[in-house]
């Protein structure tokens, strides 16, 4: 596993409270939409609809404590991966929404302290193994739970899928 800085930048498009739950990130009526594009459509659309016209490639959402809580299936975390979100940054996640982030390549950065001094618009480099998020409009420093070197490597290769046909494409062929 590497021991190469994984740094992320980008911009605060939105803050968010706390409990935010996946039937609010992604609505149960449309889970029969496999299209990535028609998935990323429908983010946040019943309770925040303005988060789609804000969300801009690699930007980043900042939400209190227990973010993607409610249901366990991946179309929530997968929709904001395909809108673009760079990361999801809360002071907690729900262990199956967690999984489910870091699974499709999506960051969930853990810090207790982002919602209450992040805004929206500040620009953010985050340091994913050091565990440090430096909010660079604010000139502050946030600490943030350092991810574990498998997340990092699941995240530089896109997710889990991408992770092991890569793994399993250099492994030599058996027998």
């Amino acid at each position: 596993m590497s021991d190469v800085p994984f740094v992320l930048r980008g911009r605060v498009a939105a803050v968010l409270g706390a409990n935010i739950d996946t039937d609010v990130i992604y609505p149960g009526r449309y889970l029969n939409i496999t299209d990535r594009d028609k998935t990323a459509e429908h983010l946040f659309e019943l309770a925040y609809p303005e988060i789609r016209q804000k969300l801009r490639p690699g930007d980043f959402l900042v939400a209190g404590p227990n973010f993607g809580c409610g249901s366990s299936r991946e179309q929530a975390a997968a929709a904001l991966k395909y809108s673009g979100c760079g990361a999801v940054i809360a002071a907690s996640f729900a262990r199956i929404f967690y999984r489910n982030a870091i699974n499709l390549g999506l960051p969930a950065i853990v810090s207790a302290s982002a919602a209450g001094e992040c805004r929206e618009g500040d620009e953010l480099e985050i340091d994913l193994a050091a565990g440090e998020i430096r909010n660079l409009s604010r000139r502050i420093t946030l600490a943030a739970a350092p991810l574990d070197p498998r997340a990092i490597e699941l995240l530089r290769a896109g997710g889990l899928i991408p992770y092991l046909k890569a793994k399993y494409a250099a492994a030599p062929a058996a027998g």
